[in-house]
């Protein structure tokens, strides 16, 4: 009986080899290629989007003679019919962020009108930033060897809701209202002390 009902299922699976639609997915700690398979099938497509993760990986494209290191930015982003998208799943580091875009700016490649952001994408602060070394540094020798960038204190304060989100920047006064809110927020949650808010927000 099983053996019918999966030699059914079977015959009628779909390659996806004319779909309009693509995702790639990663299930190892990174370094699978993933990077390089949408620089592939970015200049055939009319979206490339990322839908989770944040400045913690990347990897490097070469195009018309120009290196691009990309953190944030999908790599779609070279290619001029292709618009790019962070998701509301990304984490932001808005200067990581604005470091990507330089390197294009510098190039000539022309990305106005082709990068979107969701308005729910959560921000990665520098508090966040500080909690995560403290907290391998905490681990000592049980450290997971995180790259520091804030990835999980990001997610941790969206997941506790006290964590900031792209479209809050829209209306200035109410951002630093709540961003004074994730500072203290994040300094009780995460044991981080003497934290510089005025510097971040400058």
């Amino acid at each position: 009986m099983l053996g019918k009902i999966s030699a059914r299922y079977f015959a009628s699976c779909k390659t996806g080899l004319n779909s309009k639609f693509c995702v790639v997915l990663g299930s190892q700690w990174g370094d699978e290629g993933k990077g390089k398979l949408v620089d592939i099938l970015s200049k055939d497509y009319d979206v490339c989007a990322r839908f989770n993760g944040g400045a913690n990986a990347g990897h490097t494209v070469v195009a018309d003679g120009h290196k691009y290191a990309f953190h944030l930015l999908p790599c779609g982003i070279l290619y001029s019919g292709c618009k790019n998208i962070l998701g509301n799943g990304v984490v932001i580091n808005i200067p990581s962020l604005f470091g990507e875009l330089s390197q294009l700016d510098k190039n000539g490649v022309d990305y106005k009108g082709r990068l979107m952001f969701s308005d729910r994408a959560h921000i990665v602060s520098e508090i966040l930033k500080e909690a995560d070394g403290f907290a391998e540094k905490r681990k000592g020798t049980s450290a997971i060897g995180t790259t520091k960038m804030g990835i999980g204190p990001t997610y941790a304060s969206k997941a506790l809701r006290f964590g900031l989100r792209m479209g809050e920047l829209a209306d200035w006064k109410d951002f630093q209202e709540k961003y004074n809110y994730l500072v203290e927020s994040a300094s009780h949650a995460f044991h981080v002390d003497n934290f510089d808010k005025a510097k971040e927000l400058d």
